[in-house]
């Protein structure tokens, strides 16, 4: 399955947001909101920075000459990778022309690597991401670029079928619509992590699509910049969906996913969803309340039923109404019985194709509602609760395999095999089975 990304942003002192009406102020500006391995903190906050000079500690002589022996090792044993790179390459249809542009210059960057290294062990809970993912900064933000570009928009929904507003709200997750595009040199970030061992193959997978796009002309090698990762332009594409996915929508003969106008961009996030089903004027999913006594095991992906099934079991939305007639649908639990709840249609996982977090699918879906002046997400959530660090779902993995609960694997991603064992294990406990992994279930099977 080829995903769209990766993610890094560049961060500046001073901020003008392309692609927006009028002036926005510095305050206003987000980062993007794909959630990931290594997320970061929070939202952007530069309105009250001011710079001053550094009072870091300088590094005594001794260790700064150790530092730049280990770099100049460091680079110098990638230096010798390229040269076998460049033979592998070549036989995958890489010119020798384009391998010497795309190369000239280019040194290992130990940032990356640091970057690649920094695994956060914390995540963010699904209501505090929500919380930034359609925030009224990145609301106004949307509505202001739907109406700048709404022409444009229109256009690429009539082609597609894809509806604009979510489009427009993936742009708004992964670059901020276009704020923080990433700066990083791509072919120098994609070789320095294919030179590592961590993740070669899939690097230098990457790498080899990013040199096909620059031998088909598309971009010149140093603009092709993107995150330390290799996700490049407005809405992020990793270079083998870039191959397969990008559109030039212009018209111009370039499919140009990196230039201030953001319209193939647009375009090409349109194409992928189409070309995974996108079922026009469906939505992602509706907020439904859920009766006194309703049977947990149902809220599960694997079971699927139409709105009016679900209502004939005393699930309504918000307004107390019967949901409209979408197709078969299923009941999401995010936050499990003392959160929100959802009635997720095929579009929620069409939105999952771009990246399979489901926070990250319901900010899309939420932030595009939004942008189109739907209501906030009208439940409470649980928020007392804190999010589990790494160290702990791992843990709450092994503990439920070894309970006879198998997660399939201990890595500390809560995905479905994971919340089938959470459920599996309420369910033997005599609890609410709403397979939510929380700090005190983990508590419990301690």
């Amino acid at each position: 399955m080829n995903r769209v990304v990766l993610k890094g942003t560049a961060v500046a002192a001073s901020v003008a947001v392309s692609g927006l009406v009028g002036p926005v102020a510095a305050d206003s500006v987000e980062r993007s909101l794909r959630p990931v391995e290594r997320p970061y903190l929070g939202p952007l906050q530069l309105a009250s920075i001011t710079v001053v000079e550094s009072i870091r500690p300088v590094l005594r002589p001794a260790t700064l000459g150790q530092k730049s022996v280990q770099l100049a090792a460091a680079d110098g044993g990638f230096q010798d990778w390229i040269v076998d790179f460049r033979t592998r390459a070549i036989t995958q249809g890489i010119s020798i022309a384009t391998l010497d542009r795309a190369f000239k210059g280019v040194h290992y960057d130990p940032e990356v690597i640091k970057r690649d290294r920094n695994q956060s062990e914390f995540t963010k809970t699904i209501w505090d991401y929500l919380d930034s993912a359609a925030s009224p900064t990145r609301i106004r933000n949307g509505q202001a670029a739907l109406k700048k570009h709404d022409k444009t928009l229109t256009r690429i929904e009539a082609k597609y079928g894809v509806d604009k507003e979510v489009v427009l709200a993936i742009w708004g997750l992964e670059s901020a619509y276009g704020t923080f595009k990433g700066s990083k040199d791509v072919v120098r970030s994609l070789s320095t992590l294919a030179y590592d061992a961590r993740r070669s193959a899939f690097f230098e997978q990457q790498l080899v699509a990013a040199l096909k796009i620059l031998q088909a002309g598309d971009v010149d090698p140093r603009n092709m910049t993107g995150s330390w990762a290799g996700a490049m332009g407005h809405t992020q594409f990793i270079p083998t969906s870039y191959l397969d996915y990008a559109v030039d929508f212009t018209g111009d003969g370039k499919r140009d996913i990196w230039s201030e106008d953001p319209t193939d961009a647009l375009a090409s996030t349109a194409a992928y969803l189409a070309k995974f089903g996108w079922v026009k004027g469906q939505p992602w999913g509706v907020e439904v309340t859920l009766p006194k006594g309703f049977n947990y095991r149902l809220a599960d992906r694997k079971i699927e039923k139409r709105p009016r099934d679900w209502a004939d079991l005393g699930v309504r939305d918000t307004n107390g109404k019967v949901v409209a007639n979408h197709g078969k649908g299923s009941i999401l639990l995010p936050a499990g019985g003392q959160g929100a709840a959802f009635m997720i249609f095929k579009n929620f996982e069409v939105i999952e194709r771009y990246n399979t977090a489901d926070a990250y699918v319901i900010g899309v879906g939420h932030l595009s509602d939004r942008i189109k002046g739907g209501a906030p997400i009208q439940a409470d959530w649980p928020r007392g609760d804190r999010a589990l660090t790494l160290k702990e779902r791992e843990e709450m993995q092994r503990r439920l395999t070894a309970k006879g609960f198998d997660t399939q694997g201990i890595d500390g991603k809560i995905g479905p095999k994971t919340i089938d064992a959470v459920r599996s294990y309420q369910v033997a406990q005599g609890l609410v089975p709403d397979g939510y992994a929380s700090l005190s279930l983990l508590t419990k099977l301690r």
